[in-house]
């Protein structure tokens, strides 16, 4: 195995240490309010990106560049940035005007005191079917943001446990591309994985929906009552019903777009004019999001050329010994991926060859391989602050008008902390078997 070239992971430690580092010192020493918000992340990862192609000057920079045109052109970076477009052509469309439809709508239907834990049922649900939290959280978090308002609860809280909750169809889904992509790459059925993941991330699921009820339980908001529209509900209602049945994402976002337009139009909410440029503002206001996904991509497609993963891999390989420390140690090798590339599917790919070598080496199955794999990517990509999730989710905010910060809503992910609790004691309570 190579030892491969631990320096190539400095512009990881560089990007975290301008963004996290600076935004905690802006935030808590000096006091700023939003201070995080003085720490563009585009710039951060743009210093990161120039520290990479400062390394390895054995490679000439033309060759840098074709380096990270390759990483920025695969499948899977392409067409998370074309679900981030559809998605928002779609928040342009609807409006603001139809999330608070749906609001008031969920409010008359529930009591208010339960709105918080029904947001995150609702994400678990929609994401399970869709198999995209992305997807998932572009849908929820403006009506989560809409029922925060209406009730009085955390805009935060109310956003926290719908990111959490789209994570749980994330890891679940049979369609899901982490789960294809656990599943192929260590040689394991569908069904077999989902046995094994289900009792993982069950407990965590209760466990997170315990904790929501205790928390708003002592909160009694009045019954909120508001107009809605049940003709603007209807194309998020479409798109539910089309993830639940299982359409593709961009099918079902279409469909979500050519209804809310059709909609606005006949109503007279809208002219044809003013609908096409909110399309418009609503794909630019992911402007932000599309670039991170990209110099993400570019940044390390450079760390991987340089040695940055193959040390990476080689000082997990090397440290961790036995069965279960070879499952944990199998599970932070796509953490750690995860963390430098903010994209799960791509991390699962990435680890799957050296986890398929670790898993005959510590006599892991291949349906527990798969698992850990998933499991551990989704728990990263859940709570990173520059992750898509999170980034959409904040997108989803500015769009209703509130600005919400990522460490604002990482106190209240419950599901992707208490999932790596659950994945952990499983990994120690359960087992080994041949």
């Amino acid at each position: 195995m190579k030892k491969g070239n631990a320096l190539a992971l400095l512009p990881i430690g560089v990007f975290l240490w301008l963004y996290l580092g600076l935004g905690l010192v802006f935030e808590y020493v000096m006091k700023i309010p939003m201070g995080f918000y003085n720490v563009p992340i585009v710039i951060a990862f743009l210093v990161a990106i120039l520290v990479a192609c400062l390394q390895n000057k054995k490679l000439e920079f033309e060759k840098k560049l074709e380096v990270m045109a390759r990483g920025v052109g695969d499948k899977n970076i392409i067409t998370m940035l074309l679900i981030f477009l559809v998605a928002g052509a779609f928040v342009g469309v609807v409006g603001r005007s139809s999330a608070r439809s749906v609001a008031y709508f969920m409010l008359s239907m529930i009591p208010a005191r339960f709105s918080v834990a029904v947001l995150f049922v609702v994400a678990c649900f929609v994401s399970l079917a869709m198999g995209t939290s992305v997807g998932t959280i572009t849908l929820i978090a403006p009506i989560a943001t809409e029922v925060a308002q209406a009730t009085g609860f955390d805009v935060a809280l109310c956003v926290g446990v719908v990111v959490g909750g789209s994570m749980f169809g994330d890891n679940l889904s049979f369609i899901s591309d982490t789960t294809i992509a656990a599943c192929n790459g260590q040689g394991c059925a569908m069904k077999d994985k989902f046995r094994g993941n289900f009792w993982v991330a069950m407990p965590a699921a209760l466990a997170t929906l315990a904790i929501v009820l205790l928390m708003t339980a002592g909160k009694n908001p009045q019954a909120i009552t508001g107009e809605y529209s049940l003709l603007q509900i209807l194309p998020y209602v479409l798109v539910l019903i089309g993830g639940v049945v299982g359409i593709n994402v961009f099918v079902v976002l279409l469909i979500g777009i050519f209804s809310g337009a059709v909609i606005m139009l006949g109503t007279g909410e809208t002219l044809i004019t003013d609908l096409l440029a909110n399309m418009g503002s609503g794909a630019a206001g992911m402007f932000e999001t599309s670039m991170v996904a990209i110099l993400v991509a570019a940044m390390c497609e450079l760390i991987r050329v340089h040695g940055g993963f193959d040390a990476l891999l080689y000082f997990i390989h090397k440290v961790f010994k036995g069965n279960q420390w070879g499952q944990i140690g199998m599970g932070l090798l796509v953490g750690a991926m995860d963390i430098a590339t903010a994209n799960n599917t791509v991390a699962i790919v990435m680890a799957n060859p050296i986890a398929k070598e670790m898993s005959q080496e510590y006599e892991i199955t291949p349906q527990r391989s798969a698992c850990l794999l998933d499991t551990f990517s989704c728990v990263f990509q859940g709570i990173i602050p520059y992750g898509a999730q999170m980034l959409v989710a904040i997108s989803a905010v500015a769009e209703m008008g509130l600005q919400l910060s990522a460490f604002q809503i990482m106190q209240y992910l419950f599901y992707p902390y208490l999932l790596l609790a659950s994945c952990i004691v499983s990994i120690f309570l359960i087992k080994k078997k041949k």
